[in-house]
């Protein structure tokens, strides 16, 4: 297990270039969106600063919750167990761009038991310099998406038929990131999505984030229709 104690984390993952000192530094988009508000499953609004100020946390924006590469990826981080954070003092947190009533549905398909909010106005999303729009990178594939565009679009499409409303969930063009932000204005890593895979690989982010790494291929598999 890596060392929570551990100097500040400054590297960024991405693609394209594999290392990128970010120098656990202030940023001043960031003192931005620290006072922006996210809204819980239960519509309580907080501002977004409130959860790193005190603890170091992975901050996950994903696209919209109908994207079916974002709720494969979530399956896997709900597979992280709270005991690993609790003993690296982390906090592990998933956001999204739709209203606060599709958390709830969310956590329910995904089984994902952490911590999660809704970033409605995608005000935190364009302050970050979160990407719309998808790029095209060769090879373009997450370790956490299993199925291809074909089928997971098919059981998107499904999800938002079958839902209360037929609601998408957000703006589709609207792509996350991962961070590790805190304690106080300090961001330890950040890599900006490029397109649907282009996802930090999860346990990568754990080791940066001085959590102890979990072995995927023989977790649980989360099986969902």
């Amino acid at each position: 297990m890596a060392d929570p104690l551990a100097a500040p984390v400054t590297q960024q993952i991405s693609s394209r270039n594999p290392l990128q000192p970010t120098g656990g530094r202030d940023f001043n988009e960031l003192r931005d969106a620290a006072r922006r508000l996210v809204v819980d499953g239960d519509g309580k609004a907080i501002p977004f600063g409130a959860l790193y100020r005190e603890q170091r946390a992975i901050v996950v924006f994903v696209r919209h919750f109908l994207c079916y590469a974002c709720k494969e990826y979530v399956e896997d981080l709900a597979k992280v167990p709270k005991s690993f954070l609790k003993d690296a003092n982390v906090r592990l947190i998933v956001i999204g761009q739709s209203s606060y009533h599709h958390i709830k549905p969310f956590c329910s398909v995904t089984r994902y038991p952490h911590e999660i909010y809704a970033d409605p106005e995608r005000e935190i999303y364009g302050t970050l310099g979160m990407k719309r729009g998808e790029e095209v990178i060769v090879p373009a594939q997450s370790p956490h998406v299993k199925s291809n565009l074909f089928l997971g679009s098919i059981r998107s499409i499904w999800r938002a038929m079958t839902g209360p409303a037929f609601d998408f969930q957000g703006d589709l063009a609207q792509q996350g990131g991962t961070l590790i932000l805190g304690q106080g204005n300090k961001v330890h890593f950040m890599h900006i999505d490029k397109n649907r895979l282009d996802h930090a690989p999860i346990n990568t982010v754990l080791q940066l984030a001085g959590v102890q790494t979990i072995d995927f291929a023989n977790s649980h598999q989360i099986i969902d229709v």
